[in-house]
Order: structure tokens, then sequence, then C-alpha cells
């Protein structure tokens, strides 16, 4: 699947997610049930991925995990938060160097509209 159509996909099921519980609940729960919605589109998922750290040939275990992987393509990363952060885009920037992956969202679900929580991020 284009990645692209993967990214629309996981936008709508965390509509879908928000649609039913609304702001205030937390992170965990979020992601709990997003993993569900996009299992039930056929997506593979896999939750709470260590991602190590390659420093002058050695791994390092510095206690990366990114919240979700899509299709092996998409980095999800979630938050419940006021508002989405530089810091929050600079994690996702650094998920996405260490994983080889392009491209990457921050969903934050503490928002009204869900689609003003949103963030897409593309690595060049």
């Amino acid at each position: 699947m284009e990645i692209n159509a993967i990214t629309h996909e996981i936008i709508g099921s965390a509509i879908e997610v928000h649609s039913a519980l609304g702001p205030g609940m937390l992170e965990s729960a979020y992601e709990q049930c997003l993993v569900h919605e996009l299992a039930q589109r056929g997506f593979h998922v896999e939750r709470q991925v260590v991602l190590p750290l390659i420093y002058k040939g050695i791994t390092i275990d510095a206690g990366y995990r990114l919240d979700l992987r899509v299709a092996k393509q998409v980095i999800v990363e979630l938050k419940a938060t006021r508002a989405i952060d530089l810091i929050h885009k600079a994690q996702l920037l650094c998920y996405l160097r260490l994983s080889g992956c392009r491209v990457g969202l921050i969903i934050n679900f503490n928002v009204v509209r869900l689609v003003d929580g949103v963030t897409r991020m593309i690595l060049d």
C-alpha cells in the first residue's frame, strides 16, 4: 500500500477512536484502541517497538520505544497533552532517523477535533 494511503487510514482510525472516547483519557487507552482499530482494517501494527541506538559500532539500549509502527513503514507517536511542542517533533524526527522509516505521525488525542491534533512529518 502506498505511504499516503497508509497515513490516511491511520488518521481515519484515530478519528474513529477519538469519536468514541473523546479527549481526556490516558495515552495508553488510546494506544490500545488505535491498535485494535488498525488491526480491524487489516494493518500489521507493532506496539512499543524497542529502538536501539548505534554509537561507534556498538548497540546501546537507550530506552527508546516507538509507540506504534504501522505496516513497517510509518511511526506513530501518541500524545494526550495540552499541545504538540517542538520537543515532540524533535522526538519523532530522532525516531525516524534511528528507525530508517521516512514518515511519521504525532497524534494528540487531547483536542476537541482530532484533525487539529495530527502532525505529519517526513524525513528527507
